[in-house]
């Protein structure tokens, strides 16, 4: 399994006015800047490959984030194209009967605004890259069954047993140590978009853009989840997410 979170690019001026951005290339506004500056991945994840998308604002987010570490774009990590909506606002949208316009929880994964790419569409691209990430190194072998753990005495490097060397790599309150799951090997950290992000959580968590989302997004959070070797994603964190500090 491949661990993985999603994070939601930082806030532009059309955030701030509400209107439909999609793949219009808005830049971060400047206390978004500031403020992303000043924040701190979660331990567990500052070292995760820096992935984005090529758009920006997503770019830019994950540059502050990762204090000028490498990022890895790819055009299958853009935000949903909302085609002839982009720019406008969604309340004018939704005022107008004429629009077609939909609130996201009846939209199923067809729907499409004009000239734009439905949910199933950008399922399409973001699952064909997830399926590019690299497979976590193999692990050794422990000589113990799942979930045995090896005591060791002081620093000398002997268990009870008098091994010379205890099979398990990482030391526990206890004294104890246990193997490193695969899936701990190989973390990503995606910086993207909302749509993209919605995506994501659907899969995770078997929504089908109908009814409320399982998982709300908010700024400045990450949400984890792992990629399993069948392809699927599965949920690995709360549903809240975990909050940058």
């Amino acid at each position: 399994m491949i661990r993985l979170a999603f994070l939601r690019h930082g806030i532009t001026a059309w955030n701030r006015e509400g209107r439909i951005q999609g793949r219009t290339d808005i830049p971060l506004a400047p206390e978004s800047r500031e403020q992303l500056a000043a924040l701190t991945l979660p331990p567990d994840w500052r070292d995760a490959t820096l992935h984005a998308s090529p758009l920006s604002r997503a770019v830019e987010t994950a540059t502050l984030l990762g204090k000028g570490r490498p990022v890895h774009t790819d055009p299958r990590l853009i935000e949903m194209d909302w085609g002839a909506w982009e720019g406008l606002h969604g309340r004018d949208l939704r005022a107008d009967p004429a629009s077609g316009y939909r609130d996201m929880e009846q939209w199923g994964w067809d729907f499409r605004p004009p000239n734009g790419e439905s949910p199933a569409d950008v399922r399409e691209r973001l699952t064909a890259w997830l399926g590019d990430l690299p497979s976590p190194p193999p692990q050794p072998q422990s000589p113990l069954p799942p979930g045995e753990r090896v005591r060791v005495r002081g620093t000398h490097g002997k268990d009870l047993f008098d091994c010379a060397e205890p099979p398990h790599p990482n030391l526990l309150p206890g004294g104890e140590k246990e193997f490193q799951n695969a899936s701990d090997t190989a973390p990503h950290l995606i910086v993207t978009h909302i749509g993209v992000m919605r995506v994501a959580l659907a899969l995770a968590w078997g929504w089908d853009f109908r009814g409320p989302p399982p998982v709300p997004v908010k700024r400045n959070r990450l949400y984890a989840m792992v990629l399993a070797a069948d392809g699927t994603l599965r949920p690995a964190g709360p549903t809240e997410g975990e909050r940058l500090s």
